[in-house]
This record gives C-alpha cells, sequence and structure tokens, in this order.
C-alpha cells in the first residue's frame, strides 16, 4: 500500500488548552508536527494577527525584518562592502 503525499487532514482544527504540571498548554497532534517538520525543543513565535487572530510559526519576525534591512544595505552599498573586503 502506497503512502499518502500532500497536505495531511487533521481530524480537526481545534487544540484544546490542558493542564500540564503546574502550567497549561496545548498538544499538538504529531500528523500536524510531522506536517510542520517540528520537533521537542523548537521553538514557535506567536504573531498577533488582527481580529484576535494570532499566528505561530516557526520563524522569528524581528529576525526576517533585520536580514531584510541588512540586505538591503548589502545592495546599497554593494561597492563599498567590496572596497573594505580588499
Amino acid at each position: 500500500m502506497s503512502k499518502p503525499t500532500g497536505t495531511v487532514k487533521l481530524e480537526t482544527n481545534e487544540l484544546q488548552i490542558k493542564k500540564i504540571g503546574n502550567s497549561l498548554g496545548l498538544i499538538l497532534p504529531k500528523e500536524l508536527l510531522a506536517r510542520l517538520r517540528l520537533k521537542e525543543g523548537d521553538v514557535l513565535h506567536l504573531v498577533e494577527q488582527p481580529e484576535r487572530g494570532m499566528k505561530l510559526t516557526p520563524y522569528d519576525p524581528k529576525h526576517a525584518k533585520a536580514m531584510e534591512i541588512a540586505r538591503r544595505a548589502f545592495r546599497t552599498y554593494a561597492d563599498t562592502f567590496k572596497a573594505l573586503a580588499k
């Protein structure tokens, strides 16, 4: 029997907040973890969206913005950086 390809269909798109020790947490289904290539210890960043929305992402939006600023500076001053590298 061949393994299905493409996106994984989750049974539900709801996550329940549960008590874990003295804290509260979300349990992510293993199918979702596999699809997102996440494992124990990975860090997710919470980005607030308009209208009470939230986005969880493994990518740090602050780091991404800083990298875009750096890329723009490297493009703008490419000749200067080449001269300094000599």
